[in-house]
């Protein structure tokens, strides 16, 4: 009686350990591309010790693959669409489709079952991502500049970055629901520079990039140079002024306009006709602003200068042809 119970016992022990089995750990989800492949690897595979008896991979109820020692079947659905690594187990699914997301569940028989499951989730990849800004000309506070980030496949979030920072929403930054376009509204001239948008899902990603231009001025317009000159001399002037785009000049000489129209007013050799009020005028074609500079007053002056050693000859020669007499 006594050997048939261990017998019992034994085979009792043998059946909890098949039933209860062996867990195979995976990451918790997978992402995939359409088009692409995918590899599900268990973290723990059963010991290369241990022979299997049977593989078997399937998708929810439908058998994907299942392998013995002496062959491996595989369905019609997944010919040329799968392999297993026999060692690690690891099943190799290609070309997929979004048919193909849901959950797998891996079974290896040895002497002990193991047993795991993951899911696939499957996206289409982003592309021919487009960045659209504003057609018109931004000028300072006047203007409402909108970006609009668009693009095909599977978006799941969408960044914006400024000047390598992220762009983050303020008074005048405003973003839409669905954070694909940002207004901006009024434009400052601080809102000039280089705006980036990526479009991303967890396979993958594109990034387009859009320059903004805010226009404004002219302003702090004025004159540098000397407000005196020698008879004769060359004098130049500079009008500057802050402004984009940049400003052309133009210039009044007492009240008169004048031909120069650059920002460098030259007198190649003065006269004293030259002296008087001069004032420069910037203008800038885009925000259709002109500013006047202050009034630059010149001076243009005689210098007269004496000859000291001619002069005590004079003198010298004068005064011993009085002590001869």
């Amino acid at each position: 009686m006594m050997l048939p119970y261990c017998l019992y016992l034994t085979l009792w022990m043998l059946c909890i350990g098949q039933c209860m089995g062996q867990v195979l750990q995976f990451p918790d989800s997978y992402d995939g591309a359409v088009g692409e492949s995918i590899v599900f690897a268990p973290d723990n595979p059963p010991p290369t010790s241990s022979a299997f008896w049977l593989i078997r991979w399937s998708f929810g109820e439908q058998p994907v693959l299942t392998s013995t020692p002496a062959e491996t079947n595989i369905p019609p659905a997944y010919t040329d669409r799968v392999t297993v690594d026999t060692t690690t187990h690891a099943l190799m699914l290609m070309n997929l489709t979004f048919s193909d997301a849901g959950t797998y569940e891996l079974s290896v028989q040895t002497d002990t079952i193991y047993k795991g499951q993951t899911s696939l989730v499957v996206y289409k990849k982003v592309s021919n991502a487009t960045l659209i800004g504003p057609g018109e000309l931004l000028i300072e506070r006047k203007s409402i500049a909108k970006i609009t980030c668009e693009g095909n496949g599977d978006i799941t979030s969408v960044q914006w970055i400024k000047d390598n920072d992220p762009l983050n929403p303020s008074v005048s930054v405003i973003f839409s629901s669905d954070n694909r376009s940002v207004s901006i509204d009024p434009v400052f001239r601080s809102d000039s520079g280089e705006y980036q948008c990526t479009l991303r899902n967890p396979v993958s990603f594109e990034t387009k990039k859009l320059t903004l231009i805010i226009n404004y001025g002219p302003e702090n317009v004025l004159i540098e140079g000397p407000n005196e000159a020698g008879l004769g001399s060359l004098v130049s002037l500079y009008c500057f002024a802050t402004s984009v785009p940049s400003a052309s000049f133009t210039w009044k000489f007492n009240g008169t306009d004048t031909s120069v129209t650059t920002e460098k007013f030259t007198i190649e050799k003065t006269t004293l006709t030259h002296s008087g009020d001069y004032i420069c005028t910037a203008r800038n074609h885009v925000t259709d602003q002109n500013v006047d500079s202050q009034s630059h007053i010149l001076e243009v002056k005689v210098c007269i200068s004496l000859q000291i050693s001619s002069v005590s000859v004079f003198l010298s020669e004068t005064f011993k042809k009085s002590a001869s007499v």
